[in-house]
């Protein structure tokens, strides 16, 4: 998408993150019959993080486009949430922050990125694979099954 800058999140912009955040997961909830992980979140503490948590946003002229929230680990970049606001769905947002997130992986030296989705969501699990991605594992609890997946980073 043109004339998207991806730009750190600031304290000021928790509320318009946390509107999207739900926007963009309301299609989940209803296919997935449960909240989704990302609506789980205390976004108090994830912007609080203290260097935990990155929140990075793709911002359109129209206004903030999308989410992406990072939690760097030892060994690797977790891929918390990324979400599109409904309006921009479909214009390559998600592109642009998952692409983000490979540069921000390889910034901070880490070997792979990580994430987690619903088994229910076959779409997102064919966008990750496309990616790059591949499913390390499954994981069943007590009301959702999440579909872990990696993507291992080459070295430049």
């Amino acid at each position: 998408m043109n004339g998207l800058a991806v730009r750190l999140a600031a304290a000021t912009d928790h509320t318009a993150v946390l509107a999207l955040q739900h926007a963009a997961f309301a299609r989940n909830r209803e296919r997935l019959g449960v909240e989704p992980l990302p609506l789980l979140a205390d976004y108090g503490e994830i912007f609080a993080g203290g260097g935990t948590w990155e929140i990075w946003l793709a911002v359109a002229a129209e206004g903030i486009a999308g989410v992406l929230i990072l939690m760097p680990r030892q060994d690797d970049l977790y891929i918390w949430s990324i979400a599109t606001d409904p309006a921009f769905q479909g214009r390559g947002v998600g592109r642009v922050l998952l692409a983000h997130a490979l540069v921000r992986a390889q910034a901070l030296e880490l070997s792979s990125l990580r994430l987690c989705t619903g088994r229910a969501l076959s779409e997102n699990i064919a966008w990750y694979a496309r990616a790059g991605f591949v499913i390390e594992r499954e994981e069943l609890m007590p009301d959702r099954v999440l579909v872990h997946m990696a993507k291992a980073l080459t070295a430049s």
